[in-house]
């Protein structure tokens, strides 16, 4: 019962409603989520169970991919769909060509304001509770890499504008201010109407079981053993039995050259620990020997 399990989570349930529920499933407290998916996306929600729960802070910063469609025309104050209206623009003269160019701007490492309705914390509280307080939030911009700005279609109907695009992007990325920046950038203003998350690292939205195909197969829920789940996130490094004791027990080895963190694996393939190198010593960032 230690690994990950992958979710297709619908839309209307948060992250955490996710973890409650594979909490009852998996018969574990042991639970918590790779990455959040705002409550309206569907799509991949890795799931740590038990031990595995330590390999989620690697999960989460691996990169992500999306199926989206951006709305021009509209602005809301969430950047999505749930937020309320704040201004209307007729997005109707916006060329194809001006959408090319808007979409090309938000391509490459760009430094991106998170939206203001956001978890993300200024002073000790999350920005999404202060704008319900009524207070005005800006975020400082912070780095991200978006790879791929696909443009799949475009619907033109009356005054708005609704674009199908497939993203893929850095850890930490919001693909509601890529629409809000997309908006800004055509002066009509853009938010998101809906988003599904179709990868996360090297996993795919093919891999991903619904909630009520779980509840079928609990509490044998668990999708990837440990060791496969560090396969898929992590390099990986094969160690000698002599050297899988002595990190069992948090010593170090000799440096492989890997660029770290990596996997090491026991001669019988299991996970033995999360390893980086530094001052000449691979050293454990995490121990996950069997009990």
């Amino acid at each position: 019962m230690d690994g990950l399990v992958v979710v297709d989570k619908p839309g209307g349930m948060t992250s955490h409603d996710v973890v409650s529920r594979m909490r009852r499933l998996a018969r574990t407290r042991r639970v918590g989520h790779g990455g959040t998916l705002d409550p309206m996306a569907t799509g991949v929600l890795v799931i740590g169970v038990n031990r595995a729960t330590r390999l989620l802070t690697y999960v989460i910063g691996t990169r992500k991919r999306y199926l989206g469609t951006i709305r021009l025309g509209v602005s809301t104050v969430t950047d999505d769909a749930e937020g309320d209206v704040v201004a209307s623009v007729p997005a109707s003269g916006v060329t194809d060509a001006a959408l090319a160019d808007g979409l090309a701007a938000l391509r490459g490492d760009i430094m991106q304001a998170p939206s203001a309705v956001s978890a993300i914390k200024v002073d000790g509280q999350r920005a999404y509770k202060r704008v319900r307080a009524g207070e005005e939030v800006a975020l400082a911009p912070r780095p991200v890499t978006v790879s791929r700005l696909d443009l799949l279609a475009v619907r033109r109907d009356g005054d708005v504008v609704d674009l199908d695009v497939d993203v893929e992007c850095t850890a930490g990325t919001y693909i509601r201010a890529l629409a809000r920046d997309l908006g800004a950038g055509l002066a009509v203003g853009g938010h998101l109407t809906a988003l599904r998350r179709t990868a996360v690292g090297g996993i795919d939205i093919a891999e991903a079981s619904t909630l009520d195909a779980l509840e079928q197969r609990a509490p044998d829920v668990v999708g990837l053993p440990m060791a496969d789940a560090a396969r898929r996130f992590l390099p990986a490094r094969e160690a000698t039995a002599d050297e899988a004791k002595v990190l069992s027990h948090g010593g170090f080895l000799d440096p492989a050259g890997i660029a770290g963190p990596y996997g090491v694996f026991a001669p019988d393939g299991s996970l033995v620990a999360v390893v980086s190198e530094r001052d000449g010593r691979a050293r454990p960032e995490i121990v996950l020997a069997p009990a």
